[in-house]
């Protein structure tokens, strides 16, 4: 089974994270996605709702789609969630899949500052998505990533968590920016301050 991992904070999961799985998942045949949401990302400070909210939500967002999952190993481990550590147990619980990991285009600029990066692309490849307002170029990247990142194209869209954070703090609606379902749980946990 060829199965696409997205970790993030997903503080909130939006439909730009939804559409960048889709889009790797169309692009090289992903019998399944799987979300992953980190529990402290070494890249981000600590997020703003607890890892067990953020795993509903992201539970919430893919609930209706059937390829797609929801993976609760680093929220459950707690401390930094390191993507290494998570991939190598990954595949000696599922040794018969074929991993891969999907990430922005900001992300693959910053790939040779992952903790034990050369040891990660020895296990998967990283599936590199084009967003607003950055380039995805491999060409910078030491030769090693060269080899183990590809890329897929997905539909612009000019959104982020940070915005819908920002909207909800100025009291602006966040309707339509994320799943209708993730939209709902929001609302009903009164989390970012969300009027409906």
């Amino acid at each position: 089974m060829k199965v696409g991992i997205m970790g993030g904070t997903f503080d909130p999961i939006h439909i730009g994270h939804m559409l960048a799985a889709e889009a790797a998942r169309d692009t090289y045949d992903l019998d399944e996605v799987w979300f992953m949401p980190s529990h402290i990302p070494p890249h981000k400070e600590d997020a703003g709702v607890t890892g067990l909210m953020r795993l509903e939500m992201t539970a919430e967002a893919v609930a209706d789609h059937p390829s797609f999952r929801t993976l609760d190993w680093e929220v459950q481990r707690g401390g930094v969630s390191y993507t290494v550590d998570t991939v190598r147990e990954l595949r000696d619980t599922y040794p018969e899949h074929e991993f891969s990991f999907i990430i922005g285009a900001d992300m693959v600029a910053y790939l040779p500052k992952w903790n034990r990066i050369e040891e990660l692309a020895e296990m998967l490849i990283f599936i590199g998505l084009n967003r607003p307002g950055t380039k995805l170029s491999v060409d910078e990247l030491p030769e090693f990533l060269r080899q183990v990142v590809v890329t897929a194209e997905m539909p612009l869209i000019e959104i982020s968590s940070t915005l819908i954070r920002d909207r909800a703090a100025s009291g602006l609606s966040i309707r339509y920016m994320v799943p209708d379902r993730v939209y709902d749980y929001i609302v009903r946990s009164g989390i970012y301050a969300v009027q409906p």
